[in-house]
């Protein structure tokens, strides 16, 4: 699969530029290419899905970026995965909880079921890279990551962005960036 390069766009109304503060004058738009870096070294990510009433249902999880598309995976009998099978519409997001640094990210996507075996064995090796020891030691809280996906006791599904955000801040700057896919 090759990664798309979305369109890039700053959102001033939700940015410094529109109430400016010292540092102000220079905010920009976050690049792509920044943003994927931040989606491979994040380590929490929040998944938000809709149950078959309407209501939300958000939970945390890992998730790995790969090949243009964020990884995800959940026990069959799991909420999310209940979800998913009625409506494939989700949102992830990442990011840090203060204001004084930090991008935060929203994907919001589709999640398709991968059951490809090269693909998911792809995965999971992204999985095992971003997460090293807690999917690869015997004492790691994800160990057995790899062979649950394989054996099917987990379902894996990637998310490709249609849209996605990055709230970018550090305390006296702010900056919202719309990517278009």
């Amino acid at each position: 699969m090759t990664p798309k390069q979305p369109r890039t766009d700053l959102d001033a109304r939700y940015s410094s530029a529109l109430n400016p503060r010292p540092g102000a004058e220079s905010v920009t738009a976050t690049d792509w290419a920044e943003t994927q870096r931040r989606l491979e070294d994040a380590e929490v990510f929040w998944i938000t899905t809709v149950r078959p009433d309407g209501r939300l249902h958000v939970t945390p999880l890992i998730a790995a970026w790969h090949d243009g598309a964020l990884y995800f995976s959940t026990g069959p009998g799991e909420q999310k995965a209940k979800n998913l099978a009625g409506d494939a519409h989700c949102v992830l997001t990442t990011g840090h909880n203060t204001l004084s640094e930090g991008l935060d990210i929203v994907i919001e996507g589709t999640a398709e079921r991968v059951t490809d075996p090269g693909r998911q064995n792809e995965v999971i090796a992204a999985f095992e890279a971003q997460y090293g020891d807690h999917i690869t030691s015997a004492q790691g809280v994800f160990h057995g990551f790899g062979d649950s996906i394989r054996n099917g006791n987990d379902l894996l599904f990637a998310v490709e962005p249609g849209t996605a955000y990055g709230f970018g801040h550090n305390g006296q700057v702010f900056s919202h960036t719309r990517y278009t896919f």
